[in-house]
């Protein structure tokens, strides 16, 4: 039996809230940890965001959502090498670390395959969060120019040489 996993197809929206809450019919693990608060994703990833970070809740969702058009940019585009900075950085990790909703990213937005992240200990001082910036724009996402350009040349130290990984 041969498996065949279609390529991601570029989303119809740029809205990371819309992008992020068209996942939960896609977990199925852990879903009374999930949604027993009665939130959507979007309020439930910007609520942990606050738990474990000192910052208000405008930082918090555009920190969220430079991550979700980053996660999204490297999933539609898995042969461009992007990587993002500290602060954006902060919203990846949540989303990884809420593992039933990276799961549901992955199963909805990447064809069922699990998106990896395997970063380097060292950050890279390149400018790639800059260009990262530029080409997400480039694809129509509003993205947040400050939070871009606040880590400019400081960017993560994410391996592009890992299979499936951003």
């Amino acid at each position: 039996m041969t498996v065949t996993l279609e390529p991601p197809a570029r989303t119809l929206t740029r809205d990371p809230k819309e992008l992020l809450n068209a996942v939960a019919p896609h977990i199925t693990e852990l879903t009374v940890n999930v949604f027993d608060s009665g939130m959507s994703l979007w309020d439930r990833e910007v609520s942990l965001l606050l738990r474990d970070h000192t910052m208000v809740r405008d930082m918090a969702e555009r920190i969220l959502g430079n991550a979700v058009m980053y996660v999204m940019g490297s999933i539609e585009n898995p042969d461009v090498h992007l990587g993002v900075g500290k602060f954006v950085d902060i919203g990846v990790h949540q989303l990884i670390l809420d593992t039933p909703v990276w799961w549901g990213i992955c199963r909805l937005y990447n064809g069922g395959r699990f998106k990896h992240h395997a970063p380097f200990v060292e950050r890279r001082r390149d400018g790639l969060c800059l260009r990262t910036g530029d080409f997400l724009r480039s694809q129509g996402w509003a993205i947040d120019e400050e939070l871009w350009a606040i880590d400019g040349a400081d960017c993560s130290p994410c391996d592009d040489k890992v299979p499936d990984s951003h």
